[in-house]
This record gives structure tokens, sequence and C-alpha cells, in this order.
């Protein structure tokens, strides 16, 4: 059984021999241009001229197009308002507002300024505080409401007002936005995109140029990363390449280099969430108020589902008994963040520990003792605000679990010693949590198709509407699939995704990737499994070899042959303990005409979240885990080092545990990185500085944990999903806001009795000014 085995990642061998291949990496075609985009020189504003006249005079260069050349020039995931060159209005700086058609990108670069850009400059909002003050409002979402907030936070014995306010964050994939659009007959297009929605591209490029979805395919063999900046931004990017291919007549490549890509591809929503907490003695919570603002950046995106599920998860791991959580999005004018890993999840998840830090830091006791306490229970206390039962609640379990394993109580009072020796050095701890919610909270997109093909090799090709960006979903869908035939992994090929062959599939997010794909492999094998089955035993029951001559009775599937099995690249009956080869059986089934190949719909069941209402089953399941951990800070240069960081996640009954927990560890530090060195630094013009490697510091193996381990929980109750499996791809982003707490909890340790106020990214300079305040 291939299912629950550590293989190896099917393109590992390609990524680290340098054969596996990309956007950038296919052929040049003899006839092919390159498509350079120039963007906005200024934050706000109209365009009053665009002028290529002067590049068109350059040899090498085939056309200068602007948004008067698309047909359609609006695009928008939720709501079609972004045009996809800049015309007129200015949203932000760099914004595409023409592309360039050039022999190479070498001759792109000497004739890009000789595009002159003019516009009329206006006043720019460039942050949530200024939007806020401006009315300049994005979309809002209806409040979860439970209980009498107001009331109860009069009579709490203890109430804290404050602000919480982290940064956005750079996906940094390490291929930038890229697309190829290929002309063909007829009009049709093929465009090979760094996708992780392929359907919302090919949607996208066609209605851009006025063309029929049929005459657009869309095919996604891989990215080099994704992290959620290629669910909805690629799209824009690849119209561009489609509007060159198809203006031209010729093959049209675009690759974006990694300064203009962060220049002018949105981020991690920048938050800043304001909060009045009641609890008692004890530190457990009695009310909590939470207004959650979100920059959405210039345009809407996926804004509003992105606030949507900050406040889904504005709970955290904990019970509110009486709360009211408010969301809004402001408008600014940045470039049009969107979604990334977590989708809103690790702001409104990490307001929440925030304010548990502080409750502890108020009341002088630990922090794993009010989390502990307020955590979410088996048989009570274990409904969510929109009315969701948690089940199968592993919480206590995992925190109790986690909180002996990593010896919590003897490097408390070790590092409560240190702190007292006051030698340059400071150090913190504290444990936070993870309840995500697994599903799209927009409901149509929980759904995904898969088509399986036998072949009389008995190898098998599977096509998904999964994208695969490094995470791991092809070898999943391997190994289902080899598992439902009883063959090895390796005779199962996964085929590039292509819109062709899946059709209306929902982009690779939500963490729900190996779920819904999953399913629906699932299906199609078991479709083709109760035929082989019927097959099977019409052959041994008859003892007559079956072949093109005779003639099979009809196919009766409601006949219970589960005793048939498929193990080890054979086909054994179980009760009369008669087998053949899996291949032979097979070449049966292809002489009596049966179909070998079987396609499958697959939705998520029982979901029901009624937005008028606040209230219903909004999540298949929940993923759920905690982490501790212990940073040590220079309080000369307030230079920040993880010393230990401990994980335990409940993953069900993982599919690839080899796969899971490098999804676990790299989703740790990449959050990590976004809540202590990720700055997104802009000049007061408005203009990204911090757009390179050099400029934007990412976590490198010399910033994680010294000592790192992680460990998952065995748990197999999860029937709601395939295989009885969890996702993993996000919720283990939120466990890097423990090293954020432990900064707060170090801080502490130098804040005479006052609780520490500090900014995400902890960077060098928060700590150290907040450092300075106590001195």
């Amino acid at each position: 059984m291939s299912v629950g085995k550590s293989v190896h990642h099917d393109s590992a061998v390609g990524h680290v021999t340098g054969t596996s291949v990309f956007i950038d990496d296919r052929p040049r075609l003899k006839n092919e241009v390159f498509v350079g985009v120039i963007g906005a020189p200024v934050c706000a504003g109209k365009i009053t001229k665009i002028d290529g006249s002067a590049a068109l005079k350059v040899d090498g260069v085939y056309g200068v197009f602007t948004a008067n050349d698309i047909p359609h020039n609006n695009w928008g995931t939720i709501v079609p308002e972004q045009p996809i060159l800049a015309f007129e209005k200015i949203g932000y700086i760099d914004e595409p507002v023409c592309v360039v058609a050039c022999r190479d990108e070498e001759t792109f670069n000497k004739v890009k300024k000789l595009v002159k850009i003019e516009a009329k400059e206006e006043k720019p909002i460039l942050s949530i505080d200024e939007a806020i003050e401006k009315k300049s409002i994005l979309c809002e979402a209806k409040p979860f409401i439970r209980g009498n907030v107001d009331e109860v936070l009069k009579k709490s014995p203890h109430t804290l007002k404050g602000a919480f306010e982290c940064g956005g964050q750079e996906h940094f994939y390490m291929e930038s936005q890229a697309t190829i659009a290929y002309p063909l007959e007829n009009g049709q297009i093929e465009v090979h995109s760094s996708s992780q929605h392929p359907t919302e591209t090919q949607h996208v490029v066609a209605h851009a140029l006025g063309l029929d979805y049929s005459q657009v395919v869309c095919i996604v063999k891989r990215m080099g990363g994704g992290f959620g900046g290629k669910e909805s931004q690629a799209a824009h990017f690849a119209a561009m390449a489609g509007l060159v291919a198809y203006k031209l007549n010729r093959p049209a490549r675009l690759a974006l280099t990694k300064d203009d890509d962060m220049m002018m591809t949105g981020k991690r929503h920048p938050f800043k969430n304001f909060y009045e907490v009641g609890f008692d003695d004890n530190g457990l919570i009695t009310a909590l108020k939470v207004h959650i603002y979100a920059n959405g950046g210039a345009y809407v995106d996926l804004t509003p589902s992105i606030l949507d599920r900050a406040m889904f998860h504005a709970d955290g791991c904990y019970y509110l008994e009486n709360c009211y959580i408010e969301g809004k999005a402001v408008r600014t004018h940045q470039h049009s963040n969107t979604a990334f890993r977590g989708f809103g999840g690790p702001q409104g998840n990490m307001t929440m520990e925030s304010i548990i830090e502080d409750i502890a830091h108020y009341l002088k006791k630990d922090s794993f003792e009010i989390r502990r306490l307020n955590l979410y229970g088996k048989d009570s206390r274990n409904v969510t605000p929109y009315n969701q039962v948690v089940e199968h609640n592993v919480l206590p379990e995992l925190f109790d679990k986690l909180h002996k394993d990593s010896d919590y109580e003897k490097r408390k009072a070790e590092i409560k010693t240190f702190n007292e020796k006051r030698n340059g050095k400071l150090r913190g701890l504290s444990m936070t949590g993870a309840k995500f919610g697994i599903a799209f909270t927009t409901k149509f997109l929980n759904q995904g198709n898969a088509l399986v093909n036998i072949h009389l090799d008995g190898t098998i090709q599977v096509s998904t509407g999964a994208t695969e960006m490094g995470q791991g979903v092809n070898t999943k869908m391997q190994q289902i699939a080899a598992t439902c035939f009883g063959i090895p992994h390796t005779n199962v090929v996964m085929m590039p995704t292509s819109t062709e062959k899946n059709h209306n599939t929902s982009p690779t997010a939500a963490s729900s990737g190996a779920d819904i794909n999953g399913g629906a492999v699932f299906k199609a094998c078991e479709d083709l499994l109760s035929r082989l089955r019927w097959v099977f035993n019409e052959l041994h029951n008859s003892g007559i070899q079956y072949d093109t001559i005779k003639t099979m009775p009809p196919v009766d599937l409601s006949v219970d042959l589960s005793h048939i099995e498929f193990v080890d690249s054979m086909v054994v009956d179980t009760k009369t303990k008669k087998s053949m080869a899996f291949k032979d059986l097979l070449k049966q089934a292809y002489l009596n005409q049966f179909s070998l190949a079987g396609y499958a719909f697959y939705k998520t069941p029982d979901l029901g979240f009624d937005k008028n209402t606040c209230q219903g089953r909004a999540f298949n399941y929940f993923t759920n885990g905690a982490a501790v951990s212990e940073v040590e800070i220079d309080e000369y240069t307030g230079e920040l080092k993880v010393l230990r960081t401990d994980i335990l996640m409940d993953l069900g009954r993982p599919i690839n545990p080899g796969i899971d927990i490098g999804q676990v560890s790299g989703a740790f530090v990449q959050g990590m990185g976004w809540v202590t060195t990720e700055n997104l630094f802009y000049h007061e013009s408005g203009k990204l500085l911090a757009h390179s490697p050099t400029t934007y510091k990412i976590p490198n193996i010399q910033d994680t944990p010294r000592v790192f381990n992680v460990e998952l929980l065995e748990n197999h109750t999860n029937t709601r999903n395939v295989m009885r499996s969890k996702a993993v791809g996000e919720p283990p982003l939120l466990l890097g806001a423990s090293v954020w707490t432990a900064v707060k909890n170090a801080l502490f340790y130098r804040s005479k009795g006052e609780v520490p106020h500090i900014t995400s990214p902890a960077t060098n300079e928060v700590i150290l000014m907040e450092l300075n305040r106590y001195e």
C-alpha cells in the first residue's frame, strides 16, 4: 500500500539534477517574441499620455500595446474592476500600463526607457490609518456576534484594550510570474502558465481577447513556488502574453524579473485590528470585541474572501462565549494585495495569540496557563462563533503532549534564571496553536474532477485540476491511485494540468488541493475497480476466458464484490483464493470492450455557511497544531535568534508523512519570516524599496531554529476526507506566531510590569526600540 509511506516527491530527481522544466526553460521557437511590461510612474493619478513611437523605431521591436489594444480590459476574480493594463486612472505605482513585444529581453532592456508615460499625479492613500480616516472602504463583512459583549465587558474583572498590527509579506517564489502563449489554428491559443488556477487563466485570456473559453487551453506542468501569489495574479500576465501572440500571430514569452515581479504584484494583506477583551482573575476570557481592518490595496482581487477567513480565525484555538468580530478592508494606492498561504487566517489567529500573551503579562502568569484554560473543549465549549462544532477536538491533547515533550516547565525556569543574570542576552518562551478550517469559504469552489487512464501494460496516467507548485500534490495523487489498484506508485504518471482534460476547476489553494482532487481521483479509481472486479468475477465464476467473439452478460455493479482485492500488482479473490496478474485482467477487460478510462467529479459534502446569518458549517474539518519556540535577543543590537522550536501537528492519517513533515517545516519557517525579518519597506512616495533579495530579508538556513523538532500526532478519526488524511499546506504557517509571542515574553522580563507592545514583523529595529522604551 503506497498511501502512508514517505515516497519521494515525483519531481525530486528532476529538481536536483536541473532537468525539471519550468516555463522559461521551454525551448525558444524561431519566431518567438519577448514581452516586456512597463509600469506606472506614480502611485495615484491619471495617465495623460503613452508614447511608444521612439521604441518602435528600434530594430527588434515589434509592437507597443496598451489598454486600447485589448477588447475587454477589465478582470477580477470576485469583482472585474482591475485593468489588465491601466488606462486613465492609476491604482498604484508600477501598475502595468503597456507591454512591448521585442526580439529578446536584451532588446527590451535597451528600449523600455524610450516608452514615455506621462501622468497627472494625485495624493495617494498609503496606510490603513489614513484610509480609515478618509473612509476609503473597499469592502466589509457582516460581524460574528455571540452573547452580550458590551454588557459582559462592563462586568469583567479585568479588561485590556489595544491594537494588533502586522505587515504584509512578499511571496518570493523562486519562479517569477511567467507565461508563454502559442497561437494555433482558427484563432485558438495555447497558454503555458505558472498559475495556481488554470481555469481562471483560461477565462481571463479568452475574455480579454474576445474569444470563447473553448478557444483557449491553459496548461500548467509545475510552478517554481506559488504560496497564493499565482492564484489570481498569474491570469492578467497570461492575458498580456496572449494579447501579443494574438496580435502578431507569433509565440509570446513573458517572464518577469524578480524586481519587476515584486513591484508589480500584490502581497499578503497588512492588518490593523483593534480589540477589547474581558477576562477573570484566572485569565478565562469572558468577552472579546475585535474590529479587523485589512489593507486591500488598489483593487478588490480576493480581499473579501481573505477578510472572511481572518474573521473565521479570530478565535484561534480558544472558545469565546461572548464575542463581536467585525471586518472591513480599506482601499489604498498600493499593489492589489492577494492570496498568501493562510489567506487571512494567520492575521486573525495571531491577533488572538497576541491578546492571550498580553493577558498573561497583565496577570503575571505564564501564557501556557492562559491558553490551556481557554482552549476549545471536547464535549462542551466546542462551538465556534459562527456555530460550527469543533468535532473530534484534539487541541487539549496536542497542547498537553507538547507541553510535556518540550520540557516547557523546566525551560521556563531556566529562562527566568538566565534573564536575571543580565548578561546582555534576553530569552523568551511561548507556545501558540493553530485550528485551521479546511475548505474554500466560497462554497462552489469546493469541487474537483479527475481523469484516470489505465494502459494495457498496467501503468496509469492521472489528470486532475490540481497544480504542482512544489508542495507534492502530484505525489499524493500518485499514491492514492497506486493504493487503489495495488500497484507501485512509480507505475502512476501525473500528467500536466490542462483545461482541455480537467475543465471548470478550482484553484489549488485553501490547503484543499489534495483533498478535492484526491477525492476525485479516488472516485474515478473506484469506478474503474468496480468494472474490473466484475470482469474478474465473471471470468472465474464461469471458467471461460471471454474474448471479443463471446459476449459478456450485462454488467451488474450492485453485486458486492469487495472480497476481490488488488494487491502487489495482482487481483485476488479472498473467498476462492483465485488470482491473476493485474495486467492480465486489463487485457481481458480490453478484449471484451470495457472502458479502461475513469472520470469522476467530487464535491466537498455538507458545507453550509449562511453569510446572511453568519451561521453554519463553513469548513469540512479543522487541521490542528501547536508550537513552542524559544528565542534569544541581543539587548544591545536587537538581534534575534530562534534557539529551539518544537511542533506537534494533527494531520489525520497522512498520505505521505515525509512530504507532510516537509510542508510543516517549510510553512513554519515562512510564517516565522513573516513575523521577524520580512519587512516591506516603502519610499514616502509609495514605491516599494524592498524589491529584491538584497533588500527583502527572507529566512535563510542560519535563521531557522537551532533545534527543530517536528512530530505528527497519530489521529485516524477524520472520516470526512480521502483516506482519513488532513490538509497540511497552510495550517503550520500560523505556528510561526510562536516566535513573535516568544519575543513578547522575552521583553516582559525588562518591561517593568508593563505589557510589551510591538508590531509585526519584530525586526531587530522594532525589538531595540521597545527595549529602549524601558530604560
